[in-house]
């Protein structure tokens, strides 16, 4: 279920943060990964990793296990071991709102402090939020990366989903093939 305060900044981000958000993110946490293909978790997990992020999956229950490529840590804090000095972009929390704020605190007790705590769609603590914040964290609510990336990229359009972008720009691609795109400005009319 998701809880909402008096204050509902957080209903609407406006595109500009979210695609400075993803151009600034190089390593995410994704907590609450799943080694089953089946599962939303996996899928995002699988697709961030191809669009270039450096994504380790967490989960106490697959710790030590790869998915993807990637080896499973078991907390947060394994992950900013691996780090030394240099924070955790992204911690995304996959799991339900009842465990967000338990893992926002998870995250609040690392040393840096993450840049952006990111709660996967249907998942929302305004109170953890408020936490993250006071303490200078970026915090987003009840959105997915893969979601924002998509629409923000232009592939999302390719399923005939409406992703409220309407351009005459070229797309800029990401690399090889026509279903790679970036989340990069979209290019002048005429540029090739």
């Amino acid at each position: 279920m998701i809880e909402t305060g008096d204050d509902d900044r957080h209903a609407r981000y406006p595109d500009a943060r979210i695609r400075a958000i993803l151009n600034a993110t190089r390593t995410i946490a994704l907590v609450g990964a799943s080694a089953n293909p089946a599962r939303p978790s996996w899928i995002v997990l699988k697709y961030l990793l191809d669009r270039g992020y450096a994504v380790t999956p967490v989960n106490p229950g697959l710790a030590g296990q790869d998915l993807l490529g990637r080896r499973a840590a078991a907390s947060l804090a394994e992950v900013q071991a691996t780090l030394g000095d240099r924070p955790i972009d992204m911690v995304e929390i996959f799991r339900n709102s009842a465990a967000a704020g338990p893992l926002v605190d998870e995250a609040l007790a690392l040393s840096p402090l993450p840049k952006v705590i990111w709660m996967q769609l249907g998942v929302r603590d305004d109170a953890a939020a408020a936490r993250a914040e006071a303490r200078g964290l970026t915090v987003i609510m009840n959105r997915c990366p893969k979601i924002e990336y998509g629409r923000l990229s232009g592939e999302i359009g390719w399923t005939g989903v409406n992703s409220r972008i309407l351009s005459a720009r070229k797309p800029v691609l990401a690399g090889r093939g026509v279903q790679r795109l970036t989340i990069a400005e979209r290019g002048r009319r005429g540029d090739r």
